[in-house]
């Protein structure tokens, strides 16, 4: 059997594979069986897989932690999603083999994982999150300087409704914390968003992020890589560090949420994880506190 009969075989949702292993870059079978075929068996989803890798558009890793191998495009996958007229905006750089198995291997299926959770939310509730609404590697100026960056992990953008059912379209600016910076370098990032909010670029009248977001984003920090402990100390000081911030202080508009990549996993965006500098106690993403009713409040 050729590889042209064996691909034009493929059911349709394989499509929508390689397109979100373009956009995400890494995503381990267990990831893609939740974004792409959750109601089929996970057996349906890696015969998928193989047949994509057969056809020299896939390659994997077989260590995940527990999840699956790994999966991210070849250069014929790549090129084959951007034949596609309606397909996503250039990446800008695929990823390697010899990356796919360092250190960014952990922390981009971390940020996928905290995608998949809003995702998964979305799914249950009707809203509209689906497998390419987060982005990676957002860059934004916070200085006159070349290169003066403020870069999140990722940018998450929910379209949710109202409690009259109107639509709500939320963003936020996603950091995936796994302990690889000290707590205060951590927070210090954090607060640079407050940077972020008043940056004005040299002959313009209003801040650049009004150029790209019609509300100023909120951040939301999610930690992982430790044990559960560890997580929770380090995120005991950090919000700490950021309630000491001047410049996080003075700037309220800019929403700082901290939480925990197990609760996300576990519990969904929609539950009471996230904690906040500048509020006390437990809050849903949204800034909620008090019982969710059913969990689909709206």
């Amino acid at each position: 059997m050729s590889a042209e009969h064996r691909a034009e075989a493929l059911p349709i949702v394989a499509g929508a594979i390689l397109e979100s292993l373009y956009q995400h870059r890494l995503l381990s079978s267990g990831q893609i069986h939740r974004m792409h075929s959750p109601d089929a068996s996970i057996r349906w989803t890696r015969r998928i897989l193989t047949a994509l890798r057969r056809d020299g558009l896939v390659s994997f890793l077989r260590a995940a932690d527990g999840d699956g191998s790994v999966y991210f495009l070849t250069t014929k996958g790549a090129q084959a999603v951007e034949l596609v007229a309606d397909r996503t905006a250039t990446r800008g750089r695929a990823i390697t083999p010899e990356q796919a198995a360092g250190p960014l291997r952990a922390h981009t299926l971390a940020v996928n994982e905290a995608g998949i959770a809003f995702m998964q939310a979305a799914r249950t509730r009707g809203d509209d999150f689906g497998p390419l609404a987060w982005r990676h590697e957002i860059a934004h100026p916070v200085g006159r300087r070349r290169g003066e960056l403020l870069i999140a992990d990722a940018l998450l953008s929910y379209l949710r409704f109202g409690d009259e059912g109107e639509l709500i379209f939320e963003t936020r600016l996603l950091e995936l914390d796994r302990g690889t910076l000290p707590s205060d370098a951590l927070a210090l990032k954090l607060a640079r968003y407050a940077t972020l909010y008043r940056y004005t670029a040299a002959g313009k009248s209003t801040p650049a992020w009004q150029g790209r977001y019609p509300v100023f984003p909120g951040v939301i920090c999610v930690l992982a890589g430790k044990p559960m402990p560890a997580l929770e100390r380090r995120g005991e000081v950090v919000l700490a560090l950021c309630r000491e911030d001047r410049d996080l202080s003075r700037t309220p508009q800019v929403e700082v949420s901290l939480g925990l990549l197990s609760d996300l996993r576990h519990q969904g965006p929609f539950a009471q994880i996230w904690q906040r500098p500048d509020r006390p106690g437990r809050l849903d993403w949204l800034g909620r506190s008090g019982q969710i009713r059913g969990g689909v409040d709206r």
